[in-house]
């Protein structure tokens, strides 16, 4: 490039304010091109932990400038959507990275983008993939490829091979925590829609998936970076059964919610639960168990999802207003 392009990391956080340092960490520790300006804009949404000391320690400490500039600033509503539509209309950058507070970056992930960023101009829009951060302390049936395997795992894996491509609208589509765009597009795309989207650190999703699937629908082309590596943070407290259900029925409704049509319940989905109920019930292994537990929480899922889009009126793209 002739000039010197400029990215913004952009984190919304919930009270994570440990996570939240682990990520500026690994964006610090981090290789960049020399010839790309990086800094980091945080949203502190309706945080009541150590989030502002952790952000402002970082400032006050950053006086010599041996680490990424970083601005924040509080979004008091509760809800993702919220503090993402309050940042984009603050950035200034060529292009705007999403990143979630619960990642950590490969030492190759900036160097990784630019590369393919430089080598394809005509791209909007370009993901990576995103690793669980496994340990070793997780129990053994999250490695499960059998019949009973727990897939998807409340633990993100975005991976769509080791080959670098265009991606469309028929899929696979990426997540929003690793998600690099150029800034024109934020307000051609709009706003993230407030009724959808984790408030706190609730199941609510999918907000990133519609916004994605908008800009799509309006031209924007996206490019998948394998070499762009994230890694989830494992917490085990979603490894729990109560937790995987209620994942997978949240999961579930906010996909119905998005790409569904308001036609009511299909009767099929009710035959479906009542044969992951059957197997729940007849399962004789704990891996059985704990398959069609879950695979009932999803088919309910399904079928809240549909009464929630029959319900309520969803805003069509072209009805949204303009971010600025």
């Amino acid at each position: 490039m002739s000039e010197r392009a400029r990215l913004t990391v952009l984190v919304c956080t919930h009270n994570r304010a440990a996570l939240l340092g682990r990520l500026l960490d690994s964006l610090n520790a981090a290789h960049r091109p020399e010839d790309w300006e990086v800094d980091v804009l945080v949203v502190a949404n309706a945080c009541s932990d150590t989030t502002a000391e952790t952000l402002e320690a970082y400032r006050r400490t950053n006086t010599a400038g041996q680490r990424l500039p970083l601005d924040w600033f509080a979004v008091p509503t509760p809800g993702k959507s919220h503090a993402l539509n309050a940042a984009l209309v603050r950035i200034e950058a060529d292009w705007v990275a999403f990143v979630d507070d619960d990642h950590r970056i490969d030492a190759e992930w900036f160097t990784a983008l630019a590369r393919a960023i430089e080598q394809n101009p005509g791209m909007d829009i370009f993901c990576g993939r995103v690793l669980q951060d496994w340990d070793g302390r997780e129990p053994a049936w999250v490695h499960d490829t059998g019949p009973y395997r727990i897939y998807p795992l409340p633990i993100p894996r975005q991976d769509f091979g080791l080959q670098a491509r265009v991606l469309t609208s028929s899929g696979p589509l990426p997540g929003g925590g690793n998600l690099v765009v150029r800034r024109d597009w934020l307000a051609r795309i709009g706003p993230f829609k407030t009724e959808l989207g984790p408030t706190g650190h609730d199941l609510g999703g999918a907000e990133d998936m519609d916004w994605l699937k908008r800009g799509l629908a309006l031209g924007a082309r996206l490019y998948y970076v394998p070499e762009a590596v994230q890694y989830h943070y494992v917490d085990l407290e979603r490894l729990r059964l109560g937790y995987l259900m209620r994942k997978a029925y949240e999961r579930s409704a906010s996909v119905v919610v998005i790409e569904g049509k308001r036609t009511g319940v299909p009767p099929y989905l009710y035959r479906k639960l009542a044969g992951y109920a059957l197997g729940a019930l007849t399962g004789l292994s704990a891996a059985r168990r704990r398959f069609y537990l879950v695979r009932c929480a999803a088919a309910l899922g399904e079928i809240a999802g549909h009464r929630r889009r029959r319900g309520a009126a969803m805003v069509q793209p072209s009805e949204h207003r303009p971010l600025y």
